[in-house]
């Protein structure tokens, strides 16, 4: 079955960085719109960042909160979504989720598979 797997996430100090990974299998990648979402305690997800099937310099989005600080790339021969964070501070604090999906702009209810999420902490 398909799976997709997260990882990175750990405590970091602000003003640091992380890379998270997040690795698919079972499915035919290159096809799919991957995103990153996350979510807060006690808050819904949202999302952080998104990269289509196609992947060109427009086809890229980010959330208003990120943007300038995090980039998103996929390596279609390794499978594999990554999010490159800078300059985090403690408001990124949360499980971080990969996802993908078949439509473009993505959004949280269209995706088609998701991972377990990845936390990441960061102590101020």
């Amino acid at each position: 079955q398909v799976r997709l797997v997260e990882s990175g996430g750990r405590l970091v100090e602000a003003g640091g960085s992380l890379r998270l990974s997040c690795v698919a299998s079972s499915l035919s990648f290159s096809k799919y719109a991957m995103g990153w979402f996350r979510q807060s305690s006690g808050l819904g997800r949202e999302f952080v960042a998104s990269v289509s099937w196609t992947w060109t310099g427009d086809n890229i989005h980010y959330s208003d909160d990120v943007k300038g600080r995090f980039t998103i790339s996929r390596d279609n021969d390794k499978n594999t979504v990554y999010l490159q964070m800078n300059s985090l501070t403690a408001s990124d604090t949360a499980v971080y989720y990969c996802a993908a999906g078949k439509i473009w702009p993505v959004r949280s209810n269209g995706m088609d598979y998701w991972g377990q999420g990845t936390l990441v902490t960061v102590s101020s």
